[in-house]
């Protein structure tokens, strides 16, 4: 490598495997924006997606990454990895995007980001830990109390905990005083999730009437769903009337749903995805305050970035899987 050139990790083809390509250029320097020394990344299901050509407008080739963490200026600081939100904070503007595709991301030596879009990492995680908590703690952020309007004392329902934003949803409901119910279709995620704080965990392959369960367990104030599907449909009957259900996902594909049980109970379905710049901040004071860690799964080199991007596809991983970029 020379002093024009870098290591990152590249996406050339649409269903192909991404490859650390060892003499990619350096981002331009541009007024406005920020070079970050990366020092660690972390897998989004985006990337995944991104590779199985299952994104909208993918543009290639590509860095890929949207968390990161590093150096710049002399400090050590963590990346908000959304790009162009806009000047309403209730929804993101036309042609906003995230870092990593198709702007290069964060698998890279370094990375150019706007300067807004830098803050100084939470001074009590290391730099792995501040790299997982980007994408997913931000949508989590934003799914609880953004949009979700989670406070003190209330009981939550986490569909399929284990991903990187339903254990960050876990992680920040127990911090702001929740009580929490988590499904799984893993014993051994509900174990490390019932280690994190989860007051009730149901296995959802074991008991095919795991909403009667829960709604046992309840009564529920708040539904965070990333599945979209039958799972949806299930969490606005499992929610006490009056009650929110919060969508940041449809990995389960299109749901069929009863008006009846959303009009009849007064029931707010909401949609949320990424979120605002006062919402990072916002998260990451909340992480700080609450010396709150993210739950990471395996640490991986950028050699091995293959290898990691199919444990996450497997649905294997509990947590963050993080990058270290060298």
């Amino acid at each position: 490598m020379n002093e024009a050139s870098m290591r990152a990790v590249r996406l050339t083809e649409t269903m192909g495997v991404p490859a650390v390509d060892p003499a990619t250029p350096l981002p331009a320097r541009i007024e406005g924006e920020t070079l970050v020394r990366v020092r660690a990344a972390a897998l989004n299901h985006r990337d995944v997606y991104i590779m199985q050509g299952k994104y909208p407008g993918i543009t290639l080739p590509v860095t890929l990454g949207s968390d990161g963490a590093g150096e710049a200026d002399g400090r050590e600081v963590v990346i908000d990895p959304m790009l162009g939100w806009g000047d309403d904070d209730r929804v993101w503007r036309t042609g906003a995007s995230i870092l990593g595709m198709p702007r290069d991301g964060t698998m890279a030596g370094y990375v150019a980001v706007p300067n807004e879009n830098v803050h100084a990492k939470p001074a009590h995680l290391s730099l792995d830990e501040a790299a997982a908590l980007p994408l997913a703690g931000l949508t989590a952020y934003r799914a609880l109390f953004t949009r979700g309007g989670l406070s003190s004392g209330e009981t939550v329902l986490i569909t399929g905990v284990g991903g990187g934003v339903q254990t960050f949803v876990l992680l920040f409901a127990k911090a702001a005083g929740a009580r929490t119910i988590v499904t799984s279709g893993s014993d051994e995620k509900l174990t490390r999730a019932t280690a994190l704080g989860a007051d009730v965990a149901i296995n959802y392959r074991t008991d095919e009437a795991w909403y009667k369960a829960v709604r046992k367990a309840g009564p529920i104030d708040l539904a965070v769903d990333s599945a979209g599907g039958a799972t949806l449909a299930r969490c606005i009957d499992a929610v006490r009337p009056g009650g929110r259900v919060v969508l940041y996902g449809g990995s389960n594909g299109d749901a069929t749903v009863r008006p009846f049980s959303i009009f009849w109970n007064h029931l707010d379905v909401l949609g949320t995805s990424m979120g605002s710049p006062r919402d990072f901040a916002a998260m990451l004071a909340f992480v700080e305050r609450e010396r709150i860690r993210p739950a990471i799964d395996r640490v991986y080199p950028m050699d091995r970035v293959a290898e990691a991007m199919r444990r996450m596809d497997e649905a294997h991983q509990f947590g963050k899987i993080v990058i270290r970029v060298d």
